[in-house]
């Protein structure tokens, strides 16, 4: 397993150097000249953004102090998401490259073939003034012999404007300066996504066994908040408040709710305990707080006021309402338990269980579940990385069917890594149940 992880790091890092050295040659390189200014700075760039991306990565398993992981998490967390883009946009380039050298090749040409067409005609323009010369008589004394005006034809082009830049080096601008705008212009405005706040979804499942009394009863969902070194206790205000507009009857938290410790993220988490519900709050690990110290955040966010469904179930006004732990949680003997949370449960009521990841979807349906909610993909985040998280969740967002279990998975309240999403946006999701009895 340890020869495994070496050969992945490996194979990583190699992705990643030579990921670096193509942006570098593309956008410095091939755009600034041996020895200029522009081109020591692109180049110390070069080396120095990719150490701070490595060091936000690894600085908080690492155990650094928290101020130094804030430090490193701005610049080197954006930059992996510029990384990103810029590659791209890069690459669309390199198809678009060809057709600009070629606009400019054809025009030159273009111009000199009626430069060329121009110097015929003064020529024989010229040959014809000499025979009309010779016919009529010798010319003034001070006029130009008659070969002469052929000559200055021929040495005209010699005197026309001096050439710009060559053509390559103008194509590597152009193609490398729109790559910037577009690389830099989607990270800036899937920051700015992120740092507004989630938008609230309204989804409604109709569920078979609940009962008439519980039709309209709405739960709000919320995932994935990801406090850290970068989102901290305002991104969790602008959350609480949004969830506290929507008025809903229950509030569930449904896993990565931290990167970080208790000791260093608990004033990030304080206004939790402001949300308002008429049925109260509920928490459900995720694979991030085990990786954060999972006791300690589920006996800190029972102080807040939240509930935590340690593979438990309670139930509430028509509907059972269980939770179970994050598959992560195996590694230390806290892993989910559906027997436990549904085993014994009466299958006649209606049941919603609080599940992190999408993938528990096959336990949820054999224990007879009606619906699943559940987090952990952020729908991608990052575009295409959708592509990427389909191959590992049976949902990445949105509501679906198995059997006859309904899987509602949100894309998440904020971000891990870069706090960027692009073709993701944040939400928190308002699930109103719907009796089919009324």
């Amino acid at each position: 397993m340890a020869v495994v992880f070496v050969l992945v790091a490996v194979a990583v890092l190699a992705l990643l150097a030579g990921v670096h050295r193509y942006v570098w040659r593309r956008l410095v390189g091939d755009t600034t000249a041996p020895g200029s200014a522009l081109r020591k700075a692109g180049t110390v760039a070069a080396w120095l953004l990719p150490l701070l991306s490595v060091g936000a990565l690894v600085s908080g398993r690492a155990g650094a102090p928290f101020w130094l992981q804030r430090t490193l998490a701005w610049p080197g967390f954006l930059w992996l998401a510029a990384l990103l883009y810029l590659t791209l946009a890069l690459l669309v380039g390199e198809a678009v490259r060809p057709i600009l050298r070629r606009v400019p090749a054809r025009r030159a040409a273009g111009g000199a073939a009626a430069a060329a067409d121009d110097g015929t005609s003064a020529a024989g323009s010229a040959t014809a003034a000499g025979i009309r010369s010779a016919e009529t008589g010798p010319a003034p004394a001070d006029a130009p012999a008659s070969g002469t005006p052929v000559t200055l034809v021929a040495d005209a082009p010699a005197s026309s404007p001096a050439v710009g830049p060559s053509r390559r080096l103008f194509v590597a601008r152009a193609v490398g300066g729109a790559a910037a705008v577009a690389g830099f212009g989607t990270v800036g405005y899937g920051t700015y996504g992120v740092l507004r706040g989630p938008r609230v979804k309204r989804v409604t499942v109709p569920l078979a066994k609940l009962p008439r009394s519980a039709h309209g009863f709405r739960i709000a969902v919320v995932s994935d908040i990801h406090l850290g070194p970068i989102l901290g206790r305002a991104h969790t205000q602008r959350i609480v408040d949004t969830i506290n507009r929507t008025q809903p009857d229950l509030i569930a938290v449904v896993g990565d709710l931290v990167d970080g410790s208790v000791h260093d993220l608990g004033p990030a988490a304080e206004p939790l305990a402001r949300l308002t519900s008429r049925h109260g709050a509920f928490f459900v690990t995720g694979n991030h707080e085990y990786f954060s110290g999972a006791a300690q955040w589920v006996s800190h966010v029972r102080e807040l006021g939240l509930h935590p469904l340690e593979n438990a179930r309670v139930e509430i006004d028509g509907f059972d309402l269980a939770g179970v732990n994050d598959i992560a949680g195996e590694s230390e003997g806290q892993g989910p338990d559906f027997d436990r949370a549904l085993g014994d449960r009466d299958r006649t009521r209606a049941s919603v269980l609080l599940a992190h990841q999408p993938v528990v979807i096959d336990d949820a349906v054999a224990h007879g579940v009606d619906l699943q909610l559940s987090g952990h993909t952020h729908g991608g985040q990052l575009w295409p990385g959708n592509y990427i998280a389909e191959l590992a969740n049976p949902t990445v967002a949105g509501l679906e069917r198995y059997g006859d279990t309904q899987l509602y998975v949100s894309r998440g309240a904020g971000a891990w890594g870069p706090p960027v999403r692009v073709g993701a946006p944040s939400d928190i999701t308002v699930v109103q149940l719907a009796s089919r009895q009324a």
